[in-house]
Protein backbone atom coordinates (compact mmCIF):
# COMPACT_ATOMS: atom_id res chain seq x y z
CA UNK A 1 0.00 0.00 0.00
CA UNK A 2 1.56 3.23 -1.17
CA UNK A 3 0.51 6.74 -0.67
CA UNK A 4 1.79 9.72 -1.64
CA UNK A 5 3.18 12.59 -0.07
CA UNK A 6 -0.02 14.80 -0.73
CA UNK A 7 -2.33 11.92 0.09
CA UNK A 8 -0.54 11.64 3.27
CA UNK A 9 -0.79 15.23 4.38
CA UNK A 10 -4.84 14.42 2.67
CA UNK A 11 -5.33 11.42 4.92
CA UNK A 12 -4.94 13.93 8.59
CA UNK A 13 -7.11 17.03 6.52
CA UNK A 14 -10.30 17.56 5.89
CA UNK A 15 -11.33 14.42 4.17
CA UNK A 16 -12.11 10.44 4.88
CA UNK A 17 -9.78 9.24 7.56
CA UNK A 18 -7.95 6.22 6.05
CA UNK A 19 -8.75 4.86 9.41
CA UNK A 20 -12.13 5.31 9.40
CA UNK A 21 -12.16 3.38 5.70
CA UNK A 22 -10.28 0.39 7.35
CA UNK A 23 -12.33 0.36 10.48
CA UNK A 24 -15.22 0.18 8.42
CA UNK A 25 -13.97 -2.68 6.45
CA UNK A 26 -13.35 -4.80 9.52
CA UNK A 27 -17.06 -3.91 10.83
CA UNK A 28 -18.07 -5.11 7.61
CA UNK A 29 -15.90 -8.22 7.34
CA UNK A 30 -16.89 -9.48 10.43
CA UNK A 31 -20.87 -10.66 9.51
CA UNK A 32 -20.00 -10.73 5.21
CA UNK A 33 -16.56 -12.73 5.35
CA UNK A 34 -17.25 -15.62 3.94
CA UNK A 35 -19.13 -14.26 0.69
CA UNK A 36 -17.64 -14.53 -2.59
CA UNK A 37 -17.83 -10.92 -3.08
CA UNK A 38 -15.96 -10.64 0.61
CA UNK A 39 -13.20 -13.10 -0.12
CA UNK A 40 -12.80 -11.70 -3.65
CA UNK A 41 -12.11 -8.02 -1.88
CA UNK A 42 -9.94 -9.80 0.52
CA UNK A 43 -7.74 -10.91 -1.65
CA UNK A 44 -5.63 -7.36 -1.96
CA UNK A 45 -8.01 -5.20 0.67
CA UNK A 46 -5.56 -2.94 1.59
CA UNK A 47 -5.49 -1.97 -2.15
CA UNK A 48 -9.23 -1.95 -2.34
CA UNK A 49 -9.20 0.05 0.66
CA UNK A 50 -7.30 2.92 -0.38
CA UNK A 51 -8.80 3.21 -4.12
CA UNK A 52 -11.93 3.22 -2.23
CA UNK A 53 -10.54 5.95 -0.08
CA UNK A 54 -9.24 7.98 -2.60
CA UNK A 55 -12.91 7.93 -4.70
CA UNK A 56 -14.59 9.07 -1.62
CA UNK A 57 -12.24 12.25 -1.20
CA UNK A 58 -12.40 13.28 -4.69
CA UNK A 59 -16.42 12.89 -4.93
CA UNK A 60 -16.08 10.28 -7.57
CA UNK A 61 -17.71 7.25 -5.59
CA UNK A 62 -20.47 5.79 -7.28
CA UNK A 63 -22.40 2.35 -6.09
CA UNK A 64 -21.38 -0.70 -7.38
CA UNK A 65 -24.51 -3.54 -8.84
CA UNK A 66 -26.61 -4.67 -6.02
CA UNK A 67 -28.01 -8.45 -6.48
CA UNK A 68 -31.67 -8.78 -6.20
CA UNK A 69 -33.22 -11.82 -5.05
CA UNK A 70 -36.53 -12.62 -2.93
CA UNK A 71 -36.97 -14.90 0.06
CA UNK A 72 -39.80 -16.78 1.59
CA UNK A 73 -39.09 -16.71 5.45
CA UNK A 74 -40.42 -15.02 7.69
CA UNK A 75 -42.34 -13.42 4.83
CA UNK A 76 -41.70 -13.12 1.26
CA UNK A 77 -39.50 -10.01 0.88
CA UNK A 78 -37.55 -8.88 -2.04
CA UNK A 79 -33.79 -8.03 -0.65
CA UNK A 80 -31.16 -6.21 -2.53
CA UNK A 81 -27.53 -7.34 -1.73
CA UNK A 82 -25.26 -4.44 -1.63
CA UNK A 83 -21.86 -5.17 -3.49
CA UNK A 84 -18.99 -5.57 -0.53
CA UNK A 85 -16.82 -2.43 -1.30
CA UNK A 86 -20.12 -0.65 -1.13
CA UNK A 87 -21.31 -1.83 1.95
CA UNK A 88 -17.87 -1.05 3.90
CA UNK A 89 -19.16 2.61 2.59
CA UNK A 90 -22.32 1.96 4.35
CA UNK A 91 -20.33 1.01 7.49
CA UNK A 92 -18.51 3.85 7.41
CA UNK A 93 -21.45 6.48 7.02
CA UNK A 94 -23.30 4.71 9.76
CA UNK A 95 -19.95 4.66 12.09
CA UNK A 96 -20.31 8.51 11.71
CA UNK A 97 -23.86 9.45 12.22
CA UNK A 98 -24.99 6.78 14.49
CA UNK A 99 -23.60 8.35 17.92
CA UNK A 100 -25.62 11.30 16.45
CA UNK A 101 -29.03 9.31 15.99
CA UNK A 102 -28.67 7.54 19.20
CA UNK A 103 -28.83 10.90 21.24
CA UNK A 104 -31.82 11.99 18.97
CA UNK A 105 -33.65 8.98 19.07
CA UNK A 106 -36.49 8.12 21.35
CA UNK A 107 -35.47 5.09 23.91
CA UNK A 108 -38.41 3.09 22.52
CA UNK A 109 -37.33 2.62 18.54
CA UNK A 110 -35.70 -0.39 17.91
CA UNK A 111 -34.06 -2.73 15.11
CA UNK A 112 -30.45 -2.16 14.01
CA UNK A 113 -29.72 -0.70 17.61
CA UNK A 114 -27.34 -2.21 19.93
CA UNK A 115 -28.74 -4.52 22.10
CA UNK A 116 -32.68 -3.32 20.65
CA UNK A 117 -33.89 -6.26 18.58
CA UNK A 118 -37.29 -7.94 18.42
CA UNK A 119 -36.48 -10.03 21.91
CA UNK A 120 -35.46 -6.29 23.48
CA UNK A 121 -38.87 -4.68 21.68
CA UNK A 122 -41.42 -7.87 22.97
CA UNK A 123 -40.17 -7.50 26.62
CA UNK A 124 -40.91 -3.36 26.42
CA UNK A 125 -44.64 -4.67 24.94
CA UNK A 126 -44.62 -7.16 27.94
CA UNK A 127 -43.37 -4.06 30.64
CA UNK A 128 -45.63 -1.30 28.91
CA UNK A 129 -48.80 -3.87 29.61
CA UNK A 130 -48.18 -5.15 32.68
CA UNK A 131 -47.60 -1.99 33.76
CA UNK A 132 -50.76 -0.15 32.12
CA UNK A 133 -52.74 -2.63 34.02
CA UNK A 134 -51.38 -2.21 37.14
CA UNK A 135 -50.07 -6.04 37.09
CA UNK A 136 -52.62 -7.15 34.82
CA UNK A 137 -55.23 -5.62 37.43
CA UNK A 138 -56.74 -3.81 35.50
CA UNK A 139 -57.98 -2.63 32.06
CA UNK A 140 -55.22 -1.87 28.93
CA UNK A 141 -55.80 -2.01 25.71
CA UNK A 142 -52.79 -2.73 22.94
CA UNK A 143 -53.04 -0.86 19.46
CA UNK A 144 -51.23 -2.47 16.87
CA UNK A 145 -50.66 -0.53 13.20
CA UNK A 146 -48.57 -0.97 10.25
CA UNK A 147 -47.28 1.00 7.36
CA UNK A 148 -48.43 0.42 4.00
CA UNK A 149 -44.96 -0.55 1.83
CA UNK A 150 -42.92 1.02 4.32
CA UNK A 151 -39.26 0.68 2.37
CA UNK A 152 -40.92 1.37 -0.80
CA UNK A 153 -42.97 4.96 -0.17
CA UNK A 154 -39.91 6.08 1.81
CA UNK A 155 -39.11 9.76 -0.40
CA UNK A 156 -35.71 10.20 -0.71
CA UNK A 157 -35.62 13.51 -1.44
CA UNK A 158 -36.86 13.98 1.82
CA UNK A 159 -34.90 11.95 3.36
CA UNK A 160 -31.61 13.95 1.93
CA UNK A 161 -32.83 17.05 2.69
CA UNK A 162 -33.29 15.92 6.48
CA UNK A 163 -29.99 14.12 6.61
CA UNK A 164 -28.21 16.87 5.14
CA UNK A 165 -29.68 19.83 7.57
CA UNK A 166 -28.89 17.15 10.73
CA UNK A 167 -25.52 16.86 9.49
CA UNK A 168 -24.80 20.03 8.97
CA UNK A 169 -26.11 20.94 12.35
CA UNK A 170 -24.96 18.16 14.35
CA UNK A 171 -21.60 16.87 12.95
CA UNK A 172 -18.94 18.57 13.68
CA UNK A 173 -15.92 16.56 11.67
CA UNK A 174 -13.68 18.33 8.80
CA UNK A 175 -15.52 15.61 6.30
CA UNK A 176 -18.63 16.70 6.87
CA UNK A 177 -18.94 18.08 3.45
CA UNK A 178 -18.08 14.74 2.09
CA UNK A 179 -20.41 12.84 4.63
CA UNK A 180 -23.35 14.81 2.93
CA UNK A 181 -22.07 14.19 -0.61
CA UNK A 182 -22.01 10.22 -0.01
CA UNK A 183 -25.45 10.23 2.04
CA UNK A 184 -26.52 12.13 -1.50
CA UNK A 185 -25.20 9.48 -3.32
CA UNK A 186 -27.12 6.77 -1.09
CA UNK A 187 -30.14 8.03 -0.92
CA UNK A 188 -30.34 8.75 -4.72
CA UNK A 189 -29.11 5.27 -5.85
CA UNK A 190 -31.90 3.14 -8.01
CA UNK A 191 -29.88 -0.40 -7.67
CA UNK A 192 -32.80 -1.60 -10.11
CA UNK A 193 -31.15 -0.27 -12.76
CA UNK A 194 -28.38 -1.69 -12.68
CA UNK A 195 -28.68 -5.29 -10.85
CA UNK A 196 -28.35 -8.64 -11.36
CA UNK A 197 -31.14 -10.87 -10.25
CA UNK A 198 -30.64 -14.17 -8.55
CA UNK A 199 -32.92 -16.79 -9.27
CA UNK A 200 -35.80 -16.16 -11.94
CA UNK A 201 -38.22 -12.98 -12.44
CA UNK A 202 -40.89 -16.02 -11.59
CA UNK A 203 -39.95 -15.52 -8.00
CA UNK A 204 -41.38 -12.30 -7.56
CA UNK A 205 -44.98 -13.70 -8.71
CA UNK A 206 -46.88 -13.71 -5.16
CA UNK A 207 -44.83 -10.95 -3.80
CA UNK A 208 -47.64 -8.35 -2.33
CA UNK A 209 -48.42 -5.09 -3.90
CA UNK A 210 -45.79 -1.99 -3.25
CA UNK A 211 -43.43 -4.78 -1.84
CA UNK A 212 -41.22 -3.99 -5.05
CA UNK A 213 -38.28 -1.60 -5.32
CA UNK A 214 -39.04 -2.27 -9.38
CA UNK A 215 -42.95 -0.99 -9.17
CA UNK A 216 -41.50 2.15 -6.52
CA UNK A 217 -42.77 5.62 -7.78
CA UNK A 218 -40.15 8.10 -8.50
CA UNK A 219 -37.50 9.40 -5.87
CA UNK A 220 -39.50 6.76 -3.40
CA UNK A 221 -38.12 3.71 -2.04
CA UNK A 222 -35.14 2.58 0.00
CA UNK A 223 -33.79 -1.34 -0.46
CA UNK A 224 -34.35 -3.25 2.01
CA UNK A 225 -30.69 -5.64 3.35
CA UNK A 226 -28.87 -2.23 3.22
CA UNK A 227 -27.30 -1.02 6.45
CA UNK A 228 -27.78 2.58 5.69
CA UNK A 229 -31.59 1.38 4.86
CA UNK A 230 -32.72 0.20 8.28
CA UNK A 231 -30.83 2.90 9.71
CA UNK A 232 -31.85 6.05 7.73
CA UNK A 233 -35.74 4.40 8.13
CA UNK A 234 -35.21 4.84 12.01
CA UNK A 235 -33.77 8.63 11.01
CA UNK A 236 -36.77 9.19 8.71
CA UNK A 237 -39.45 7.79 11.05
CA UNK A 238 -37.98 9.80 14.19
CA UNK A 239 -40.37 12.60 14.13
CA UNK A 240 -43.43 10.30 14.13
CA UNK A 241 -42.14 8.87 17.18
CA UNK A 242 -41.20 12.27 18.91
CA UNK A 243 -44.97 13.39 17.97
CA UNK A 244 -46.17 10.05 19.56
CA UNK A 245 -44.52 10.26 22.43
CA UNK A 246 -43.78 14.00 23.31
CA UNK A 247 -46.69 16.18 21.33
CA UNK A 248 -49.57 13.52 21.97
CA UNK A 249 -48.27 12.09 25.62
CA UNK A 250 -48.57 8.78 24.56
CA UNK A 251 -46.62 7.09 27.16
CA UNK A 252 -46.52 3.65 26.38
CA UNK A 253 -45.43 3.43 22.24
CA UNK A 254 -42.49 1.59 20.70
CA UNK A 255 -42.14 1.33 16.99
CA UNK A 256 -40.20 -1.85 15.43
CA UNK A 257 -39.18 -0.57 11.92
CA UNK A 258 -42.81 -0.21 10.54
CA UNK A 259 -44.77 -2.20 13.52
CA UNK A 260 -46.58 0.06 15.74
CA UNK A 261 -47.65 -0.59 19.16
CA UNK A 262 -49.30 1.67 21.45
CA UNK A 263 -50.80 0.75 25.13
CA UNK A 264 -53.68 2.57 27.20
CA UNK A 265 -56.48 1.80 29.87
CA UNK A 266 -58.86 3.68 27.52
CA UNK A 267 -60.20 1.91 24.38
CA UNK A 268 -61.71 4.53 22.99
CA UNK A 269 -58.24 6.87 23.37
CA UNK A 270 -56.91 4.69 21.04
CA UNK A 271 -59.42 4.16 18.58
CA UNK A 272 -59.32 8.06 18.19
CA UNK A 273 -55.69 7.81 17.33
CA UNK A 274 -55.51 5.54 14.41
CA UNK A 275 -56.75 8.74 12.28
CA UNK A 276 -54.40 11.35 14.25
CA UNK A 277 -51.64 9.05 13.47
CA UNK A 278 -52.66 8.23 9.67
CA UNK A 279 -53.03 12.21 8.99
CA UNK A 280 -49.78 12.92 10.18
CA UNK A 281 -47.66 10.05 8.54
CA UNK A 282 -49.62 10.93 4.80
CA UNK A 283 -48.58 14.58 5.86
CA UNK A 284 -45.40 14.64 7.17
CA UNK A 285 -44.05 11.34 5.64
CA UNK A 286 -46.21 10.29 2.45
CA UNK A 287 -46.92 7.02 4.32
CA UNK A 288 -50.15 5.29 5.08
CA UNK A 289 -51.38 3.19 7.73
CA UNK A 290 -52.15 -1.07 6.40
CA UNK A 291 -55.85 -0.75 6.07
CA UNK A 292 -56.09 -4.56 6.84
CA UNK A 293 -53.24 -4.57 9.98
CA UNK A 294 -54.54 -2.31 12.56
CA UNK A 295 -55.76 -4.35 15.67
CA UNK A 296 -57.16 -3.25 18.82
CA UNK A 297 -57.75 -5.52 21.89
CA UNK A 298 -57.54 -5.76 25.52
CA UNK A 299 -54.59 -7.41 26.95
CA UNK A 300 -55.76 -10.29 28.34
CA UNK A 301 -56.92 -11.76 25.10
CA UNK A 302 -53.20 -11.72 23.83
CA UNK A 303 -50.99 -9.81 21.76
CA UNK A 304 -48.71 -11.42 19.21
CA UNK A 305 -46.22 -9.59 18.29
CA UNK A 306 -42.66 -10.21 16.35
CA UNK A 307 -43.06 -13.89 17.14
CA UNK A 308 -44.17 -13.74 20.07
CA UNK A 309 -47.63 -13.94 21.46
CA UNK A 310 -48.13 -12.14 24.59
CA UNK A 311 -50.48 -13.22 27.60
CA UNK A 312 -50.93 -12.24 31.07
CA UNK A 313 -47.75 -12.85 32.84
CA UNK A 314 -46.36 -15.23 30.38
CA UNK A 315 -44.95 -14.73 26.82
CA UNK A 316 -45.14 -17.52 24.29
CA UNK A 317 -43.80 -18.59 20.81
CA UNK A 318 -46.08 -17.09 18.30
CA UNK A 319 -47.74 -18.83 15.17
CA UNK A 320 -45.68 -18.39 12.70
CA UNK A 321 -41.87 -18.79 14.43
CA UNK A 322 -43.40 -22.14 15.19
CA UNK A 323 -44.64 -22.98 11.64
CA UNK A 324 -41.05 -21.87 10.58
CA UNK A 325 -38.96 -24.12 12.79
CA UNK A 326 -41.34 -26.91 12.18
CA UNK A 327 -41.02 -26.49 8.27
CA UNK A 328 -37.38 -26.55 8.89
CA UNK A 329 -37.44 -29.72 10.58
CA UNK A 330 -39.37 -31.26 7.55
CA UNK A 331 -37.05 -29.98 5.11
CA UNK A 332 -33.81 -31.64 7.28
CA UNK A 333 -35.70 -34.65 7.82
CA UNK A 334 -36.22 -35.44 4.02
CA UNK A 335 -32.50 -34.67 3.40
CA UNK A 336 -31.88 -37.80 6.10
CA UNK A 337 -34.87 -39.93 4.67
CA UNK A 338 -32.77 -39.57 1.50
CA UNK A 339 -29.62 -40.20 1.94
CA UNK A 340 -27.04 -39.81 4.82
CA UNK A 341 -26.33 -36.40 5.40
CA UNK A 342 -22.30 -34.98 4.53
CA UNK A 343 -20.96 -33.08 6.72
CA UNK A 344 -22.70 -30.10 5.41
CA UNK A 345 -25.90 -30.66 5.68
CA UNK A 346 -25.26 -32.01 9.00
CA UNK A 347 -23.92 -28.65 10.24
CA UNK A 348 -26.85 -26.67 8.38
CA UNK A 349 -29.29 -28.84 10.37
CA UNK A 350 -26.91 -27.79 14.03
CA UNK A 351 -26.76 -24.09 13.00
CA UNK A 352 -30.92 -24.18 11.97
CA UNK A 353 -31.75 -26.48 14.70
CA UNK A 354 -29.47 -24.41 17.18
CA UNK A 355 -31.46 -20.40 16.10
CA UNK A 356 -34.97 -22.08 16.40
CA UNK A 357 -33.81 -23.65 20.12
CA UNK A 358 -31.70 -19.77 20.60
CA UNK A 359 -34.53 -17.62 19.84
CA UNK A 360 -37.08 -20.37 21.49
CA UNK A 361 -35.33 -20.14 25.02
CA UNK A 362 -36.27 -16.53 25.55
CA UNK A 363 -40.03 -17.71 25.93
CA UNK A 364 -42.35 -20.17 28.05
CA UNK A 365 -41.38 -22.77 25.49
CA UNK A 366 -39.69 -25.29 27.53
CA UNK A 367 -42.55 -27.86 26.83
CA UNK A 368 -43.02 -26.94 23.33
CA UNK A 369 -39.18 -27.42 22.69
CA UNK A 370 -39.60 -30.56 23.95
CA UNK A 371 -42.46 -31.92 22.17
CA UNK A 372 -41.35 -30.61 18.46
CA UNK A 373 -37.91 -32.49 19.30
CA UNK A 374 -39.01 -35.46 20.62
CA UNK A 375 -42.02 -35.99 17.89
CA UNK A 376 -41.00 -34.17 15.23
CA UNK A 377 -37.16 -34.67 14.87
CA UNK A 378 -36.14 -37.95 13.74
CA UNK A 379 -34.48 -39.88 10.36
CA UNK A 380 -30.99 -40.04 11.00
CA UNK A 381 -31.14 -37.16 13.32
CA UNK A 382 -31.38 -39.21 16.37
CA UNK A 383 -28.27 -39.33 15.92
CA UNK A 384 -27.63 -35.58 17.48
CA UNK A 385 -27.63 -34.95 20.77
CA UNK A 386 -30.14 -32.24 22.58
CA UNK A 387 -29.01 -30.71 26.15
CA UNK A 388 -30.87 -31.32 28.65
CA UNK A 389 -32.24 -27.86 28.63
CA UNK A 390 -33.47 -28.24 25.30
CA UNK A 391 -31.59 -25.50 24.08
CA UNK A 392 -28.93 -27.03 21.83
CA UNK A 393 -27.80 -29.33 19.31
CA UNK A 394 -24.59 -31.35 19.21
CA UNK A 395 -24.16 -33.50 16.45
CA UNK A 396 -22.68 -36.84 17.42
CA UNK A 397 -20.99 -39.77 14.51
CA UNK A 398 -23.78 -42.26 13.92
CA UNK A 399 -23.03 -45.90 14.89
CA UNK A 400 -21.39 -47.91 11.64
CA UNK A 401 -22.82 -51.19 10.31
CA UNK A 402 -20.40 -54.04 11.19
CA UNK A 403 -18.98 -56.03 8.49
Amino acid sequence: MQLSLHEQADAADAGFELRDVFAAYYACRANKRRTANALAFEVDFETELVALWRELNSGQYRPGRSVAFIVDKPVKREIFAADFRDRVVHHLVINKLNPLFEAEFIYDSYASRAGKGTLFAVRRLERFIRSCSANYTSDAYVLKLDIAGFFMHINTVTLFHRLEQFIAARYGGGDRGLLIDVCRVIAANRPTENCVIKGHRSDWVGLPPGKSLFDATPDCGLPIGNLTSQVFANFYMNPFDHYVKHDLGVRFYGRYVDDLVLVHPDRDYLSGLIPVLGTYLDQHLGLTLHPKKTRLAHHRDGVEYLGAFIKPGRVYAGKRTKGNFHAAITRHNTVAADHQPSRDEQEEFRASMNSYLGYLKHYDTRTLRRAIVSQRVNGWWTYAHINGNVDRFVLRRPPTSSA
